[in-house]
């Protein structure tokens, strides 16, 4: 008797009961013929079979033993094969470690962004907290401090919320000044991430406290590269924007936040006398929700505490809203969707590996059909011979995904260098669950590719299988290998459509001018403190002296500073009223920048009517470009109307309208052109974005203008030297960076394609060269050979493009937020792929067509 089932499992030890029932019986029933009584015939039965359980024991024993010596034969196998077909093997592992790896690599961007929690104790809990004007009137995210610490203290949902905000300021203690970025916390800042400084202490309450001393809490960063790790950095001091702070802890090496590049953490005092405003707004807030409460209980807290404050407060509390949302969220932002576009899109191309190595192995198992019947003949059962065929492409996909880790660990290096700017980029790389996840992709591949092709190699029985190898046949359908040819072209389509989709898309945007100059344009920053805006006028007069040095540097053709750079992302969008008038129903919505005089010249934006923003900085100038006065002041000349927020804030840009100047794509290349007003103040804020227009090479001029400002301002540092056109390829560098590996991903689709095109034809033509021979003899033209091979292709690839299309206006909504100029259904995109395919497929269909018509009718005869 056998058993089936795996060792330990309930019906092997039923059987296995069984089966000793049934010989106790038999030698009870010896025992009474030879004259014992029952009972005294059983008892010497079971004396003499031995104790059951260690009969049981001694049968798993044997069935385990079975089971790993099957395996062993079949790894040993396996073994020969690879040896025996190497060039086989070679082909089968690098496409898998193609596919797996490219996979594998993308899942560990994935794995690293979206799906693995922030690296702080419960970092689920952690969310991000905004401020909104409920009318939509204006686009000021932060928080006052007075209102955080209001949010704190009267909600019923939160552990602790704490905010911080940024400083870029000059370390003095050296003999040149050293750019340190300074973080800014509110109190329990610590608490709400949940860490603890590595060395050292956090903030007491006094210390968090207006007057309560001055001390820092260093990054691990800045403690290896300006104390060199020394444990003796406690207690030092570091003099930071003429202040001098105690260093009293350095935080974990892991601590990279709220930014990877922040030098030194120190406290923002919540009632200090210059925070007491209701609508001076600074902080971005975060929070720790109390276990076990959701989103919506948070907010609907918060929305209830703002409620309160409203009533208390109605100027302007009674304007806000609190929006909440999770901090890993807020950090991803819109990368998201481009991660799971490029993962979806490489399991397309793992998917169009695996057809590929089906095809691969269902020739394979074909021409090994001989040895599988001779196995049948010498008893070996179906199950057995799929094992092995399994095991022998598991070993493949094995070698395959190791190579594939490799493949996946050099693209996280490549991640590291080409997207700078995805978030958590910094944490990208292989780790244990990245080994996990490409072992079980090499075991779904077993699957995908094996299977099949081993249940329909062992299928047929041993008559049928010598017949099939008989020299009598002469053609065979190959009705599976075209569906799997057709499979990998409908993939390749889809894939060549998104990348040619988002191709179009990229050559549109090359093609756009930005209404403004951006070459020879010099872009830095000089540090400065949020401290000094309590001597606004003092501060006005730092730049404007700076700027009017700069403009005297031979080279320098123009010089202005902007609180934001043109053509980066960073809309800041309020409402405005004309003349202090709104009109209902109909808000006058505009993107609010602060430009000083020399801005139009330095980004050559051409002034269309009036006059640009005069040298006085603290004048109460504004302009207005194109789209703004088309659209809200068509009825009369804008200059001379007096243009306000339209909400409560002192700080809101409001003047007289001076002049006005051209569209100018400011909120970046992919935007058209939004109404804009221009309020000419040279201090946005205490470091702004300086802009310097050269006659050369921007970056030449870098140490010339570091040497002139540290010649007028020795205590502070120029950092963030970069030509503007820098700027510019690093905000579309996350759309260039997903167009290239779609690309790529589509090209190496079609390649796979191709080859398994080629291969299905070669391995068609040598089974069918009987065929071939007897139409040769009979009177056939080898050009008519030709044509039927290559009509066979380019019939696969057609079929292949018109399902491909089909899938392929399917998903390109998926990707028509991330198009510009270009629809989702754009016809030169899909006429171009499918004339692309067309054309590959039959160069891929001609060698072999051409092969398969240089049979000699006379050989084949001959071998009949």
């Amino acid at each position: 008797m056998t058993w089936k089932s795996s060792p330990g499992k309930p019906d092997q030890d039923e059987a296995v009961e069984q089966e000793i029932g049934f010989h106790i019986a038999e030698l009870t029933e010896a025992y009474i013929a030879q004259g014992m009584s029952p009972e005294e015939a059983r008892r010497r039965a079971k004396l003499e079979f031995g104790g059951q359980e260690q009969v049981k024991q001694q049968v798993r024993e044997v069935h385990v033993s079975a089971v790993f010596e099957s395996l062993a034969f079949n790894l040993k196998a396996a073994i020969r094969f690879l040896r025996k077909s190497p060039s086989f093997s070679i082909v089968v592992i690098l496409t898998l470690a193609l596919g797996i790896g490219a996979n594998s690599a993308v899942f560990s961007a994935i794995d690293a962004i979206i799906l693995r929690p922030l690296p702080y104790p419960n970092g689920n809990r952690l969310v991000a907290l905004y401020q909104l004007d409920y009318k939509g009137r204006d686009a000021n995210v932060y928080v006052a401090p007075v209102r955080l610490e209001d949010w704190n203290r009267l909600n019923s949902t939160f552990q602790a919320i704490s905010g911080y905000y940024f400083d870029d300021l000059s370390e003095t203690s050296g003999s040149l000044p050293e750019k340190v970025t300074e973080c800014l916390v509110a109190p329990r800042f610590l608490d709400v991430m949940g860490v603890s400084p590595a060395l050292g202490r956090g903030f007491t309450p006094r210390e968090e406290h207006w007057g309560g001393g001055l001390s820092a809490i260093i990054s691990y960063q800045y403690w290896q590269r300006h104390f060199h790790g020394d444990s003796a950095a406690l207690g030092q001091k570091l003099h930071v924007g003429g202040l001098s702070y105690t260093v009293i802890g350095v935080m974990p090496a892991s601590f990279r936040f709220p930014k990877d590049d922040v030098d030194i953490f120190e406290p923002s005092a919540p009632d200090a006398p210059f925070a007491q405003r209701r609508d001076v707004t600074w902080f971005t807030v975060i929070g720790r929700m109390k276990p076990g409460v959701t989103l919506h209980e948070a907010t609907s807290d918060l929305a209830t505490v703002q409620s309160q404050l409203g009533k208390q407060f109605p100027k302007p509390d009674a304007e806000l809203t609190v929006q909440i949302a999770a901090l890993k969220d807020a950090v991803v932002g819109e990368t998201r969707s481009s991660l799971w576009v490029l993962y979806g899109s490489v399991s397309l191309l793992l998917l169009i590996a695996c057809s590929n190595i089906a095809a691969l192995l269902l020739a394979r198992t074909t021409e090994r059909e001989h040895e599988v019947s001779i196995r049948f003949s010498l008893g070996a059962s179906r199950l057995a011979i799929v094992g092995q065929l399994l095991t022998e492409v598991f070993s493949l996909a094995l070698l395959g995904s190791f190579a594939g880790l490799l493949v996946a660990a050099a693209s996280a290096r490549g991640f590291h260098l080409v997207a700078k700017t995805l978030p958590r980029a910094e944490e990208i790389g292989l780790n244990w669950q990245i080994v996990g996840y490409t072992l079980v992709a090499a075991v779904l591949t077993t699957l995908l590719c094996g299977l099949f092709p081993a249940l329909r190699g062992t299928r047929r029985t041993l008559a049928r299988s010598l017949a099939s190898g008989s020299r009598t046949q002469v053609s065979t359908r190959g009705t599976v290998q075209w569906m799997l040819v057709g499979t990998q072209i409908t993939l390749a389509v889809t894939l060549l459509i998104g990348a040619g989709l988002l191709l179009r898309s990229f050559q549109q945007l090359s093609k756009v001018y930005p209404g403004f100059e951006p070459s020879h344009v010099l872009t830095f920053q000089v540090s400065g403190s949020w401290g000094e805006t309590t001597d606004m006028k003092n501060v006005v007069q730092r730049i404007d002296r700076t700027l009017e040095s700069l403009r005297t540097l031979p080279g320098v053709e123009a010089a202005s500073t902007a609180g934001m750079l043109p053509g980066v992302p960073s809309q800041y969008q309020i409402e405005f009223k004309i003349d202090g008038k709104q009109e209902p129903g109909h808000p006058i919505l505009a993107d609010s920048r602060y430009v000083s005089a020399g801005y139009f010249d330095t980004m050559r934006i051409p002034l269309l009517v009036g006059e640009t923003c005069r040298q006085a900085s603290n004048t109460s100038d504004v302009l207005v470009n194109r789209a703004f006065a088309d659209k809200y002041m068509s009825y009369t000349m804008p200059v001379g109307h007096q243009l306000s927020g339209a909400v409560y804030n002192d700080f809101f840009p409001q003047g007289m309208i001076r002049g006005i100047v051209g569209d100018a794509r400011e909120e970046g290349m992919n935007t058209l052109p939004a109404p804009t007003v221009y309020s000419c103040f040279s201090a946005p804020d205490p470091f702004p974005n300086y802009l310097v227009r050269t006659h050369g090479d921007p970056m030449a001029m870098a140490e010339t203008i570091r040497q002139r400002i540290h010649e007028i301002e020795p205590a502070r540092s120029v950092y963030a030297f970069a030509a503007l056109q820098e700027h510019l390829d690093d905000a579309s560098s996350e759309n260039r960076l997903r167009t290239m590996l779609l690309t790529v991903f589509a090209a190496t689709a079609i390649l796979l394609a191709c080859i398994g095109l080629y291969g299905t034809l070669s391995y068609l033509g040598r089974l069918r060269q009987r065929e071939v021979g007897v139409r040769l003899a009979l009177g056939a033209m080898r050009n008519q050979i030709v044509a039927r091979f290559l009509f066979q292709g380019l019939r696969a690839a057609a079929i292949g493009c018109a399902a491909g299309l089909a899938l392929g206006m399917g998903l390109s909504h998926f990707i028509g937020s991330m198009l510009y100029g270009v629809s989702a259904l754009d016809p030169p995109t899909y006429g171009s792929v499918v004339c692309l395919i067309l054309l590959i497929a039959a160069c891929a269909s001609l060698l072999p067509a051409l092969r398969a018509a240089r049979v000699e009718p006379v050989e084949v005869l001959r071998e009949q």
